[in-house]
């Protein structure tokens, strides 16, 4: 296919198959969740970052809820497809950069109840990762439930950020010559959020910024053509402010299409950030732990916001895990988790609405990323409290670093590690 042709198909997608429309007054709310990459907790100005432009993201937080305690795995693949299922790893993980084949999506869940799905972004769960053993085994964004797609790294790679190569509704394209990967999938999100305006959807943006390679953005002050694609550490700040404007696009858009009553909006990161970030924060300078089973590594970001229906301007500490997303949003939407599905997560619905809610009192992951020589892992945590599969026994709050395991406990401290214990026997892979 030439390039024009594929980029006439690009602005027309959000377009096709649309359907009936179903009446504004009966509808169901639309999901609009956005899923930075390689973004942690402190990346945000909300959040401490001192260095960081997010007005769009820090506005939104004033505007709903900010939790302070919410979770994913360390790792890129491991999190979606506990996000996209609604399931802990131990139970449905094969591979890096798969989702096993026949596993019952959120968006499978959201079209069975009439929604309208849509995934921009980054894929990476068709198995098109180079060097895996089940190279090629995964799911298609249609397989997995989705009616329409804008993304990258489906069946190929290619670059993500400058000329992208992107596969639009199963057809990849060749490379978008002075495109910048970002805007092609908010342009292709805002338009299918309008040709749908009529009736309910669901819009999955796992977003591409701000992982690695660090390049330059559109408003990025560089000196030269060949600088644009010279990767570097120093343009982190402004990729950073290039995933807010990019959210803000997409907050802006519902709104102008007047569904900001009509939308919840959730807003989160995958992992933590690089480890080749350092990020200055009103508490100091604070490392980036992706990869890694420290608190650097899993802590991310998460707002939600609803207008007439969500809290505003609330902090939220209670412990949030990505297995809570798909049954918050089945509770939300009237639609309906699938039968026999182990119910690993619980809906904070009731906290987005700034209510009490029944809070989990732990959370556990299970790490097994199989990639990038990472050691498994397994452990069970709380807000103070973090045990090991291995034994390892930690206080978070007087060992963030986990560096000296607790040999020597109280009777509080007994009582914490039998009850994860517990935990851990239960969630036996």
């Amino acid at each position: 296919m030439r390039r024009r042709e594929f980029l006439a198909g690009v602005a027309g997608a959000g377009f096709a198959g649309a359907g009936p429309a179903v009446a504004q007054s009966s509808r169901r709310p639309n999901v609009v969740l956005i899923m930075a990459d390689d973004f942690g907790y402190e990346c945000l100005g909300c959040n401490g970052a001192t260095a960081y432009r997010t007005p769009n993201l820090d506005a939104l937080a004033r505007r709903g809820v900010r939790y302070t305690n919410a979770h994913a795995t360390p790792l890129c693949t491991p999190t979606r497809v506990q996000l996209m299922t609604g399931k802990y790893n131990h139970r449905n993980y094969t591979e890096f950069g798969a989702l096993k084949p026949g596993e019952f999506t959120f968006a499978h869940m959201m079209r069975k109840a009439g929604y309208r799905t849509c995934a921009v972004g980054k894929w990476q769960l068709a198995g098109s990762v180079p060097g895996t053993k089940q190279r090629g085994v995964g799911q298609l964004p249609e397989e997995a439930g989705f009616d329409e797609h804008c993304l990258w790294q489906v069946k190929s790679r290619g670059e993500r950020y400058w000329d992208p190569v992107l596969q639009v509704n199963g057809e990849v394209g060749p490379a978008m010559a002075g495109r910048y990967g970002p805007d092609v999938f908010s342009e292709f999100a805002m338009k299918f959020m309008e040709s749908n305006r009529e009736r309910p959807f669901f819009l999955y943006y796992p977003m591409a910024l701000t992982h690695d390679q660090f390049l330059p953005t559109p408003r990025s002050n560089t000196v030269s053509e060949s600088e644009r694609t010279r990767p570097s550490e120093k343009w982190f700040a402004d990729d950073v402010a290039y995933l807010d404007e990019e959210a803000g696009r997409l907050l802006r858009k519902v709104d102008e299409l007047g569904l900001g009553r009509d939308t919840l909006i959730l807003f989160t990161g995958d992992n933590g950030t690089s480890p080749a970030i350092t990020t200055p924060t009103v508490k100091g300078p604070y490392k980036g732990g992706k990869g890694g089973t420290l608190l650097n590594g899993t802590h991310v970001p998460l707002i939600t916001a609803w207008r007439g229906r969500g809290a505003e301007g609330k902090v939220n500490e209670d412990l949030i895990d990505f297995t809570d997303v798909m049954p918050t949003m089945a509770e939300a939407t009237g639609a309906a988790m699938p039968a026999g599905h182990p119910r690993d997560g619980r809906s904070f619905l009731a906290q987005i609405e700034g209510k009490r809610g029944n809070p989990r009192e732990w959370i556990f992951c299970h790490y097994d990323p199989r990639w990038g020589g990472r050691t498994p892992a397994r452990w069970v945590m709380d807000k103070r409290w973090k045990l090991y599969g291995d034994g390892r026994f930690f206080d978070l709050q007087r060992d963030v670093e986990e560096k000296s395991p607790l040999t020597e406990l109280t009777p509080e401290m007994r009582a914490v590690r039998t009850r994860f214990e517990g935990v851990l026997a239960r969630m036996k892979a």
